[in-house]
């Protein structure tokens, strides 16, 4: 027989209660990159001077980008560790996270084969004339996707996900909980951890303020402070036309 209901069970064992984001995963991705009619902009006389779309464009881009992140994991001195079928990648993380004694930097970078929509030119041909053109569209791949694990001085730990081929959609993942421990931590407020969580608290008032303030002005922060440290895909006169300004929307 059920002699406590489970109202009465939380209320003589829950010792902290809060609210707050847990895992949140934002997509990262440019505007004026998401339509036909935008890649065409992108490559044609208009910006990048190419007489007709073609998928090749894309191809020295991407080669670029990877190269480029090469270098950085070198410059780094990080490892590039491609992810097996069915790895659990928060166990890789953890033992990065143990070995790790700085405030803030990378941990690694994961890579792995995953889908990814793309653009891609097909021929199609008139029905009036039967001559046939170049049509551009979107179009699912397999292609490597690169993670930036990170720890970031007022988030804690967090990864920005790369895709290596054109538009170069991203997206990252950060945790309310970590953020939350960063800043007891930096306010000295005494608190006792969880893996994913925290158990008590020296000051819950202040951890739930906390909690309410992280809001997409600190989360736009660090998705910015992160760019700029890691490669771009982009080169100097597509920032300059102001293409590589990545917006960011809630993942489904």
């Amino acid at each position: 027989m059920i002699k406590q209901t489970i109202g009465q069970l939380l209320g003589n064992n829950v010792v902290l209660d809060i609210e707050g984001i847990d895992r949140m995963y934002l997509n990262l991705y440019q505007p004026r990159l998401q339509t036909e009619a935008g890649v065409a902009t992108f490559f044609k006389e208009e910006h990048r001077g190419a007489k007709v779309v073609s998928t090749a464009l894309m191809g020295p881009m991407s080669k670029a980008f990877v190269q480029a992140i090469q270098k950085f994991a070198k410059r780094e001195e990080v490892d590039i560790i491609p992810f097996a079928k069915g790895q659990r990648k928060d166990d890789i993380t953890q033992e990065h996270l143990r070995k790790f004694s700085g405030t803030e930097g990378i941990l690694y970078i994961g890579k792995a084969q995953e889908k990814f929509n793309t653009f891609r030119v097909y021929k199609k041909f008139s029905v009036d004339t039967g001559q046939s053109f170049p049509w551009l569209t979107r179009a699912p791949v397999m292609c490597n996707h690169y993670y930036f694990y990170a720890v970031d001085e007022n988030f804690g730990p967090f990864f920005i996900k790369f895709a290596s081929y054109f538009p170069y959609t991203a997206r990252i993942c950060i945790n309310g909980h970590e953020y939350a421990k960063r800043q007891l931590a930096i306010e000295g407020i005494e608190f006792e951890e969880l893996d994913n969580g925290i158990l008590s608290c020296a000051d819950p008032a202040r951890l739930q303020q906390i909690l309410n303030e992280l809001d997409e002005t600190k989360i736009g922060a660090l998705v910015h402070k992160w760019l700029a440290k890691l490669p771009d895909p982009f080169a100097r006169e597509d920032h300059e036309a102001g293409y590589p300004t990545f917006r960011t929307s809630i993942a489904k």
